[in-house]
Protein backbone atom coordinates (compact mmCIF):
# COMPACT_ATOMS: atom_id res chain seq x y z
CA UNK A 1 0.00 0.00 0.00
CA UNK A 2 1.31 3.31 -0.97
CA UNK A 3 2.07 6.12 1.41
CA UNK A 4 2.75 9.64 1.89
CA UNK A 5 4.06 11.58 -1.13
CA UNK A 6 1.38 14.50 -0.36
CA UNK A 7 -0.83 15.28 -3.49
CA UNK A 8 0.12 18.43 -5.35
CA UNK A 9 -3.30 19.15 -6.02
CA UNK A 10 -4.72 20.39 -2.39
CA UNK A 11 -7.75 22.06 -2.94
CA UNK A 12 -11.05 21.14 -1.23
CA UNK A 13 -13.20 19.36 -3.25
CA UNK A 14 -16.69 21.38 -3.79
CA UNK A 15 -19.61 20.98 -1.72
CA UNK A 16 -21.57 17.82 -1.56
CA UNK A 17 -25.00 19.35 -2.38
CA UNK A 18 -26.89 18.16 0.58
CA UNK A 19 -26.37 14.68 0.79
CA UNK A 20 -26.57 14.06 4.30
CA UNK A 21 -29.70 15.63 5.87
CA UNK A 22 -30.35 16.18 9.96
CA UNK A 23 -33.42 13.97 9.62
CA UNK A 24 -33.54 14.17 13.62
CA UNK A 25 -32.72 16.42 16.66
CA UNK A 26 -32.31 19.58 14.45
CA UNK A 27 -34.94 20.17 12.43
CA UNK A 28 -35.71 23.55 14.07
CA UNK A 29 -37.47 26.88 13.48
CA UNK A 30 -35.58 29.86 14.20
CA UNK A 31 -37.78 30.62 16.83
CA UNK A 32 -37.16 26.99 18.24
CA UNK A 33 -33.42 27.58 18.11
CA UNK A 34 -33.91 31.35 19.87
CA UNK A 35 -35.79 29.33 22.56
CA UNK A 36 -33.06 26.30 23.02
CA UNK A 37 -30.14 28.78 22.62
CA UNK A 38 -32.09 30.39 25.67
CA UNK A 39 -32.69 28.00 27.78
CA UNK A 40 -28.99 27.00 26.98
CA UNK A 41 -27.66 29.87 28.76
CA UNK A 42 -29.85 29.72 31.71
CA UNK A 43 -28.35 26.45 32.73
CA UNK A 44 -24.80 26.93 31.57
CA UNK A 45 -23.29 29.64 33.50
CA UNK A 46 -20.05 29.52 31.03
CA UNK A 47 -22.30 30.25 28.36
CA UNK A 48 -23.70 29.81 25.07
CA UNK A 49 -21.29 26.91 23.34
CA UNK A 50 -20.14 29.14 20.37
CA UNK A 51 -16.58 28.57 19.93
CA UNK A 52 -15.59 25.25 17.60
CA UNK A 53 -12.78 23.47 16.97
CA UNK A 54 -12.52 20.20 14.76
CA UNK A 55 -9.37 18.02 15.40
CA UNK A 56 -8.45 15.28 13.66
CA UNK A 57 -6.53 12.95 15.64
CA UNK A 58 -3.91 10.51 13.37
CA UNK A 59 -1.19 7.53 14.18
CA UNK A 60 0.77 5.55 12.20
CA UNK A 61 0.61 2.27 14.24
CA UNK A 62 -2.15 -0.07 13.93
CA UNK A 63 -2.49 -4.00 14.20
CA UNK A 64 -4.85 -4.16 11.47
CA UNK A 65 -3.36 -1.26 8.97
CA UNK A 66 -0.55 0.31 9.76
CA UNK A 67 0.01 3.99 8.06
CA UNK A 68 -3.45 3.74 7.65
CA UNK A 69 -3.87 7.87 7.61
CA UNK A 70 -0.98 7.76 4.61
CA UNK A 71 -2.31 5.34 2.42
CA UNK A 72 -3.18 6.77 -0.86
CA UNK A 73 -6.94 6.94 -2.03
CA UNK A 74 -6.81 8.02 -5.96
CA UNK A 75 -3.92 9.66 -5.42
CA UNK A 76 -3.82 11.42 -2.07
CA UNK A 77 -3.23 10.38 1.16
CA UNK A 78 -6.31 9.38 3.66
CA UNK A 79 -5.60 11.88 6.15
CA UNK A 80 -5.78 14.39 3.26
CA UNK A 81 -9.45 13.77 2.30
CA UNK A 82 -10.30 13.34 5.18
CA UNK A 83 -9.29 16.95 6.27
CA UNK A 84 -10.48 18.62 2.86
CA UNK A 85 -14.10 17.83 3.69
CA UNK A 86 -13.47 18.75 7.31
CA UNK A 87 -12.63 22.26 6.00
CA UNK A 88 -15.95 22.43 4.19
CA UNK A 89 -17.92 22.53 7.67
CA UNK A 90 -19.26 25.79 8.40
CA UNK A 91 -19.47 25.45 12.14
CA UNK A 92 -15.37 25.17 12.80
CA UNK A 93 -13.22 28.05 13.60
CA UNK A 94 -10.17 25.77 13.13
CA UNK A 95 -8.93 22.43 12.56
CA UNK A 96 -6.03 20.68 13.27
CA UNK A 97 -4.38 17.72 13.04
CA UNK A 98 -3.23 15.58 16.14
CA UNK A 99 -0.27 12.85 15.23
CA UNK A 100 2.87 11.60 17.37
CA UNK A 101 4.60 10.69 14.14
CA UNK A 102 6.30 12.69 12.17
CA UNK A 103 5.66 11.03 8.83
CA UNK A 104 2.14 12.07 9.16
CA UNK A 105 3.02 15.86 10.18
CA UNK A 106 4.86 16.06 7.07
CA UNK A 107 2.73 14.58 5.18
CA UNK A 108 -0.81 17.19 6.24
CA UNK A 109 1.87 20.11 6.52
CA UNK A 110 2.94 19.58 3.00
CA UNK A 111 -0.84 20.11 1.62
CA UNK A 112 -1.49 23.17 4.02
CA UNK A 113 -3.21 21.73 6.99
CA UNK A 114 -1.82 23.30 10.46
CA UNK A 115 -0.50 20.08 12.75
CA UNK A 116 -0.16 19.66 16.97
CA UNK A 117 2.08 16.66 17.71
CA UNK A 118 1.30 14.52 20.59
CA UNK A 119 2.57 12.36 22.77
CA UNK A 120 3.44 8.53 22.18
CA UNK A 121 1.35 7.80 25.33
CA UNK A 122 -2.41 9.04 24.13
CA UNK A 123 -4.46 5.61 24.69
CA UNK A 124 -7.17 6.75 22.14
CA UNK A 125 -8.39 9.63 19.79
CA UNK A 126 -10.05 11.58 22.71
CA UNK A 127 -7.07 11.64 24.65
CA UNK A 128 -5.59 12.96 21.75
CA UNK A 129 -7.34 15.88 21.18
CA UNK A 130 -7.53 16.55 24.53
CA UNK A 131 -4.10 17.09 25.09
CA UNK A 132 -3.98 18.51 21.49
CA UNK A 133 -6.79 20.94 22.89
CA UNK A 134 -4.31 21.90 25.43
CA UNK A 135 -1.31 22.65 23.11
CA UNK A 136 -3.57 25.22 20.98
CA UNK A 137 -3.72 27.63 23.67
CA UNK A 138 -7.12 29.16 22.75
CA UNK A 139 -10.69 28.91 23.71
CA UNK A 140 -12.85 26.30 22.44
CA UNK A 141 -16.20 25.45 23.65
CA UNK A 142 -16.83 22.64 21.42
CA UNK A 143 -14.37 20.16 20.27
CA UNK A 144 -15.16 17.60 17.48
CA UNK A 145 -13.06 15.01 17.61
CA UNK A 146 -13.43 13.48 13.41
CA UNK A 147 -11.78 10.06 12.57
CA UNK A 148 -9.31 9.86 10.07
CA UNK A 149 -10.20 7.30 8.26
CA UNK A 150 -14.00 7.96 6.97
CA UNK A 151 -12.48 10.15 3.89
CA UNK A 152 -16.17 10.54 2.68
CA UNK A 153 -17.46 12.37 5.98
CA UNK A 154 -20.26 14.94 5.03
CA UNK A 155 -19.63 18.16 6.37
CA UNK A 156 -23.32 18.71 7.37
CA UNK A 157 -22.85 15.94 9.89
CA UNK A 158 -19.96 17.87 11.88
CA UNK A 159 -21.71 20.66 11.86
CA UNK A 160 -24.92 18.99 12.83
CA UNK A 161 -22.94 17.25 15.51
CA UNK A 162 -21.64 20.98 16.90
CA UNK A 163 -25.06 22.19 16.70
CA UNK A 164 -26.93 19.34 18.58
CA UNK A 165 -24.50 20.43 21.69
CA UNK A 166 -25.57 24.12 20.96
CA UNK A 167 -28.97 23.19 21.51
CA UNK A 168 -28.81 20.11 24.36
CA UNK A 169 -27.98 21.95 27.37
CA UNK A 170 -27.81 18.59 29.55
CA UNK A 171 -25.61 17.17 27.25
CA UNK A 172 -21.91 17.18 27.14
CA UNK A 173 -21.33 14.80 24.05
CA UNK A 174 -22.43 14.92 20.59
CA UNK A 175 -22.45 11.97 17.98
CA UNK A 176 -24.17 10.61 14.82
CA UNK A 177 -25.89 7.55 13.64
CA UNK A 178 -27.50 6.10 10.04
CA UNK A 179 -29.30 3.13 8.80
CA UNK A 180 -27.70 0.04 9.44
CA UNK A 181 -27.40 -2.20 6.59
CA UNK A 182 -28.84 -5.54 6.83
CA UNK A 183 -24.85 -7.27 5.70
CA UNK A 184 -23.11 -5.07 8.79
CA UNK A 185 -25.47 -6.24 11.17
CA UNK A 186 -22.42 -9.09 12.80
CA UNK A 187 -19.62 -6.98 11.64
CA UNK A 188 -18.05 -6.04 15.61
CA UNK A 189 -16.23 -3.24 13.81
CA UNK A 190 -19.97 -1.51 13.12
CA UNK A 191 -20.98 -0.19 16.31
CA UNK A 192 -24.50 -0.18 16.90
CA UNK A 193 -26.66 2.30 19.20
CA UNK A 194 -29.84 2.82 20.45
CA UNK A 195 -31.56 6.12 21.70
CA UNK A 196 -34.66 6.92 23.36
CA UNK A 197 -37.24 9.56 22.77
CA UNK A 198 -35.30 12.64 23.56
CA UNK A 199 -32.76 11.80 21.10
CA UNK A 200 -30.00 10.42 23.83
CA UNK A 201 -27.99 7.73 23.60
CA UNK A 202 -28.94 4.90 25.86
CA UNK A 203 -25.94 2.18 24.63
CA UNK A 204 -23.28 1.40 21.86
CA UNK A 205 -22.34 -1.92 21.28
CA UNK A 206 -20.42 -3.66 19.24
CA UNK A 207 -23.28 -6.51 19.10
CA UNK A 208 -26.41 -6.02 17.46
CA UNK A 209 -29.09 -3.69 19.35
CA UNK A 210 -31.53 -4.44 20.04
CA UNK A 211 -31.95 -8.01 20.14
CA UNK A 212 -35.25 -9.88 20.34
CA UNK A 213 -36.02 -13.30 21.78
CA UNK A 214 -35.05 -15.30 18.07
CA UNK A 215 -31.92 -14.13 17.94
CA UNK A 216 -32.31 -12.96 14.53
CA UNK A 217 -32.52 -9.51 12.43
CA UNK A 218 -35.93 -8.06 12.66
CA UNK A 219 -36.15 -6.58 8.41
CA UNK A 220 -38.94 -4.42 9.87
CA UNK A 221 -36.70 -2.35 12.95
CA UNK A 222 -34.75 0.44 11.83
CA UNK A 223 -31.38 -0.52 13.48
CA UNK A 224 -28.81 2.28 14.24
CA UNK A 225 -25.07 2.65 12.90
CA UNK A 226 -22.80 5.03 14.84
CA UNK A 227 -20.30 7.05 12.77
CA UNK A 228 -16.66 7.76 14.01
CA UNK A 229 -17.41 11.60 14.89
CA UNK A 230 -17.77 12.44 18.71
CA UNK A 231 -18.53 16.09 19.58
CA UNK A 232 -17.41 16.99 23.73
CA UNK A 233 -18.04 20.25 25.66
CA UNK A 234 -14.57 21.54 25.74
CA UNK A 235 -14.72 21.04 29.57
CA UNK A 236 -15.71 17.61 29.74
CA UNK A 237 -12.88 16.87 27.50
CA UNK A 238 -10.60 17.96 29.95
CA UNK A 239 -11.57 15.81 32.87
CA UNK A 240 -12.90 12.94 30.19
CA UNK A 241 -9.25 11.27 29.93
CA UNK A 242 -9.09 11.76 34.09
CA UNK A 243 -12.26 9.60 34.55
CA UNK A 244 -11.36 5.62 35.42
CA UNK A 245 -12.16 3.41 32.91
CA UNK A 246 -15.15 1.41 33.02
CA UNK A 247 -16.43 -2.28 32.90
CA UNK A 248 -18.53 -1.49 29.75
CA UNK A 249 -16.01 -0.04 27.61
CA UNK A 250 -13.32 -2.17 28.66
CA UNK A 251 -15.67 -5.11 27.70
CA UNK A 252 -16.84 -3.79 24.38
CA UNK A 253 -13.49 -1.25 23.10
CA UNK A 254 -15.74 2.12 23.08
CA UNK A 255 -14.95 4.99 24.49
CA UNK A 256 -18.18 6.41 24.08
CA UNK A 257 -19.73 3.88 27.32
CA UNK A 258 -17.12 5.68 29.48
CA UNK A 259 -19.65 8.71 29.16
CA UNK A 260 -22.79 7.07 29.91
CA UNK A 261 -21.36 4.72 32.55
CA UNK A 262 -20.03 8.01 34.51
CA UNK A 263 -24.19 9.31 34.27
CA UNK A 264 -23.05 11.99 31.40
CA UNK A 265 -25.88 12.80 28.59
CA UNK A 266 -25.02 12.64 24.92
CA UNK A 267 -26.78 13.95 22.69
CA UNK A 268 -27.81 11.86 19.10
CA UNK A 269 -28.68 13.32 16.02
CA UNK A 270 -29.84 10.90 12.89
CA UNK A 271 -28.74 11.37 9.73
CA UNK A 272 -28.74 9.90 5.87
CA UNK A 273 -25.25 8.38 5.12
CA UNK A 274 -23.49 5.70 3.49
CA UNK A 275 -20.97 5.23 5.86
CA UNK A 276 -17.69 4.26 4.47
CA UNK A 277 -14.68 3.55 6.53
CA UNK A 278 -11.54 2.30 6.16
CA UNK A 279 -10.31 -0.80 8.78
CA UNK A 280 -7.98 -2.44 6.44
CA UNK A 281 -5.91 -2.38 3.71
CA UNK A 282 -8.67 -4.29 1.41
CA UNK A 283 -11.33 -1.02 2.35
CA UNK A 284 -9.09 1.24 0.50
CA UNK A 285 -10.67 -0.14 -3.13
CA UNK A 286 -14.18 0.03 -1.53
CA UNK A 287 -13.69 3.36 -1.08
CA UNK A 288 -12.04 3.85 -4.67
CA UNK A 289 -14.72 2.81 -6.47
CA UNK A 290 -17.42 4.39 -5.14
CA UNK A 291 -16.12 8.10 -5.05
CA UNK A 292 -14.99 7.24 -8.98
CA UNK A 293 -19.04 6.49 -9.41
CA UNK A 294 -19.24 9.23 -7.77
CA UNK A 295 -16.47 11.33 -9.86
CA UNK A 296 -15.23 12.58 -6.53
CA UNK A 297 -11.53 13.41 -7.80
Amino acid sequence: MPICAPSSDSSAPSASGGRAWIVHGLALGAAAAAAAAAAYLYRRPGGFRSRAVGIIPARFASSRFEGKPLAHILGKPMIQRTWERVMLASSLDHVVVATDDVRIADCCRGFGADVIMTSESCRNGSERCCEALQKLGKSYDIVVNIQGDEPLIEPEIIDGVVMALQRAPDAVFSTAVTSLKPEDASDTNRVKCVVDNQGYAIYFSRGLIPSNKSGKINPDYPYLLHLGISGFDSKFLMIYPELPPTPLQLEEDLEQLKVLENGYRMKVIKVDHDAHGVDAPEDVEKIEELMRARNIQ
